[in-house]
Formats: C-alpha cells, structure tokens, sequence
C-alpha cells in the first residue's frame, strides 16, 4: 500500500516522516484501530499495513466490540473519546475477558485521562497528534513483549510466574494479568531483592523508557496489587522502595 493521502496529514504530528523509515522486526499480526475520525484511521492503516500488519477498523464503540467479537486482534489501538460507547467502556469490557494488549489514543495531555486507561488495563498510550513512527514503534514494542520467550517458572512465596506460559498462580489458583503486568511482575521476579526504578522497569517491559511517563507504572503497580495481594495496602509480593521504585522480596523476606 502506498503512503499516507493528502486528506489523513492534518491528523499526524510530523507527516513529512517517510514510511520507509519506519521497520517491525516482529512477526505481523491483526490490529483493530477504533477511532471515530476516519482520516486518523486511514493513516494509522496506511503505515501498519506497510509494515505487513493485517488491520480491521471500528468507528465506534459498539462495532468495535462486535469487530473484537468477531476477530479478536493481537492488539487494539483504542481512541477514547468515541461515540455509542466511550473508549474507557471498550476497554473495561474487552479487559475482563481478554489480555490482548491496548494502546489506547487520548486527545488531551491530561495525566488524568492516561492513569484512567491504565488502570482500566491499558498497556500503553499516545497523546494526539502524535507521530505515525512512533505509534508503530509503540505496536512494535507491545508485540515483541509479548511474543518474547521466556525462563523457567519463578516463584515468590506463594506465587508461582510461568514466563513461557505467561500465567500466574497464587496457591494453585490462576490470577489473570494484562500484558504489561505481567511483564512488570516477571521483571522484577526475576532477580529478588533488587530495586528497580520506574525508568528501569519502562525500559524492560517497553524497550524503551520515555521520560515523563515513568508514574504511569505506578498505575500498573497498583492494578496488579489488587490482584494480587490478599492486602493491596500491605503488600507481601511486590514493595515500594520510597524515593526509589520498586522490588519483589528475596526468598529470606518473602
């Protein structure tokens, strides 16, 4: 498919950007965008599909679910503000059966607007305008993490992590994880006892840290204490280092 139309570059941050300088070593997969502006869609497909991704599009919230129904995609690219069904409610629901990793696409450079999305299960986010490059980077980054192989099982007191399998177990019992999650709790799991910054934990999960968005781990913290701490307020798995970031307990502490 060729470049983007004169029509879609009112909608990205540099359209100057060649398309030919943007490459995905990953596998292509299926990636539903869902976005009410049709011009935002026909360029978010225009670069994706160069790239070899198969792309299926909603233009609101309930052909949206009805397309992830349908299809479901190895990722989604979801804007918030949409018509029927607000993008907060896609996700919400699309969350509680599925860990497909979200990307979700905000209008606003409101801190507010981005810990929400992350807290409903989003694994990442981009403010418009934004540049198409690093969107596909952003796709890119998702998908290598979680289609990266992994260690053997590691284990936290009563938690067992399987890297391969991407499951979580606390006493036998499966705790279902978003992706970036479990990327953060297999992180750390797997060297105890060391204290990670949230730049750090960004850098790993991501491959990337961008500055300015290391709180938003605190916003995954915070959901996978909830599942999986009997106390989220006196964690036992995952600890705060104050000032500092984040760690899971040695054997000896656990």
């Amino acid at each position: 498919m060729g470049g983007p139309t004169e029509s879609a570059r009112p909608f990205c941050f540099d359209c100057r950007t060649n398309m030919s300088d943007v490459t995905i070593n990953v596998m292509p997969g299926k990636i539903l965008v869902v976005d009410d502006e049709r011009g935002i869609v026909d360029i978010v497909r225009a670069y994706l599909e160069r790239e070899g991704y198969r792309v299926t599009a909603a233009y609101d919230g309930r052909a949206a679910l009805e397309a992830f129904d349908k299809e479901p995609p190895d990722l989604m690219i979801l804007d918030i503000m949409l018509p029927l069904i607000d993008g907060r409610e896609v996700c919400r629901t699309v969350r509680a059966k599925s860990s497909v990793p979200i990307i979700m696409l905000t209008a606003r450079d409101d801190a507010a607007d981005k810990i929400v999305g992350l807290e409903l299960g989003a694994d990442d986010y981009v403010t418009k305008p934004f540049d198409p490059k690093e969107l596909v980077a952003r796709v890119k980054a998702v998908l290598r993490r979680t289609a990266a192989p992994a260690p053997r099982p590691l284990r936290i007191a009563d938690l067992t992590i399987d890297p391969e399998k991407r499951t979580v177990r606390r006493d036998g019992q499966a705790i279902e994880l978003t992706p970036i999650e479990f990327d953060l709790l297999a992180t750390m799991a797997a060297t105890p006892g060391r204290v990670y910054t949230r730049m750090q934990l960004l850098d790993r999960v991501q491959g990337d840290a961008y500055e300015g968005y290391e709180r938003t781990v605190d916003s995954h913290i915070k959901n996978l204490r909830k599942k999986l701490e009997p106390d989220p307020n006196r964690p036992r798995y995952v600890l705060t280092v104050y000032s500092i970031g984040y760690k899971v307990p040695e054997p000896a502490d656990a």
